[in-house]
C-alpha cells in the first residue's frame, strides 16, 4: 500500500466526488479515504460502491472512515477509526484481514496501541485545519517525529498539510501525508496531487 499521498474526501466539493477522486488518483494518490460524517448509511454505501468500482481496477484501496457497516456493505478495502470510535481490537475482529487504520493525537495513544492490530496510524493534526474543527491541538513536526519514532507501524501525517509540508513530513520518517483541501480545493486537483507525489519522491 502506497501511503505517500493519501487523499481524504472533503465533506463538500464543487466537483462531483467521483471526478475529484479520479483526478487525485491520476495524479498519483495511492490511497483514498471516504469520510462523510453527515451522510446517511444508505447514501454512504452508494457512494462507496461507486468509488470502489472506480478504484479497484486501478489497484488503489478505498478506506472508509469510521463506519464499519458501510465498509462491509460496500466491499471496501479497509476502515479507519478514531480514538472516540469503537475499540480497534474489536474492529479488527469484525473486518478480518482488511486494512485497519487508527487516528493518533498523542504519544500516549501510540504507546497504548495494541500490538499487531492496526496496519497504519494517522497522526495529527500537524497544523490547525478547517476541515476538522473539533481536532486536538496541533502537534507540529516535532510532535509528529516523536510519534513516528514510537510507532511500530507506518505513520501518515494529517492536518492542514500542503505541498510546502512534504519535505518536513518526510524528514520525520513518516510513511506519507493525508490531504483534503490541498487536493480538493485546488484549481487542478490532478496537477496538485502530482506535484505532491513528485515532491515526496524528490525528498527521499
Amino acid at each position: 500500500m502506497n501511503l505517500s499521498v493519501y487523499f481524504v474526501t472533503p465533506e463538500r466539493s464543487d466537483r462531483p466526488l467521483a471526478e475529484l477522486v479520479l483526478a487525485a488518483v491520476r495524479g498519483g494518490a495511492g490511497v483514498v479515504q471516504l469520510r462523510d460524517k453527515t451522510a446517511t448509511e444508505a447514501e454512504m454505501v452508494r457512494v462507496a460502491r461507486e468509488l470502489r468500482a472506480l478504484l479497484a481496477p486501478l489497484g488503489v484501496p478505498l478506506i472508509i472512515n469510521d463506519r464499519v457497516e458501510v465498509m462491509l456493505a460496500a466491499g471496501a478495502d479497509g476502515l479507519h477509526v478514531g480514538q472516540g470510535d469503537a475499540p480497534v481490537a474489536e474492529m479488527r475482529r469484525v473486518i478480518g484481514g482488511r486494512i485497519l487504520g487508527l487516528s493518533i493525537e498523542t504519544l500516549a495513544q501510540v504507546q497504548a496501541m495494541p500490538e499487531g492490530v492496526v496496519d497504519y496510524i494517522g497522526v495529527g493534526p500537524i497544523h490547525a485545519t478547517a476541515t476538522k474543527p473539533d481536532a486536538a491541538a496541533p502537534l507540529g513536526m516535532a510532535g509528529l517525529a516523536q510519534i513516528v519514532r514510537a510507532a511500530r507501524v507506518p505513520a501518515v501525517a494529517i492536518g492542514g498539510l500542503g505541498l510546502a509540508d512534504v519535505a518536513p513530513v518526510r524528514a520525520t520518517g513518516a510513511a506519507g501525508m493525508a490531504v483534503v483541501s490541498a487536493i480538493a480545493a485546488a484549481a487542478d486537483p490532478e496537477r496538485a496531487t502530482r506535484a505532491m507525489v513528485a515532491a515526496w519522491e524528490g525528498a527521499a
